[in-house]
C-alpha cells in the first residue's frame, strides 16, 4: 500500500519541487495542502527524500 501511496503523491511532490522548493519546503507544501502521509501523519524532509530515492524515473 505504501508504494501505491507514494506513486499517488509523487506527482504532487514533483510539482512543488518544480518551483525550486527544498525537501523541507516540499514537506511544508504537502502539509499546507492537508495531504497526510501513508500513516496519517505530517510530512518531513526525510520522507520526501525517501520517496524520491525509491521512485522510478
Amino acid at each position: 500500500m505504501a508504494d501505491g501511496f507514494a506513486s499517488n503523491v509523487l506527482p504532487i511532490i514533483r510539482e512543488i519541487q518544480a518551483t525550486g522548493a527544498s525537501m523541507r519546503k516540499t514537506a511544508a507544501g504537502l502539509n499546507a495542502r492537508g495531504i497526510l502521509t501513508a500513516r496519517d501523519g505530517t510530512w518531513a524532509a526525510t520522507q520526501i527524500s525517501d520517496i524520491l530515492k525509491h521512485s522510478v524515473v
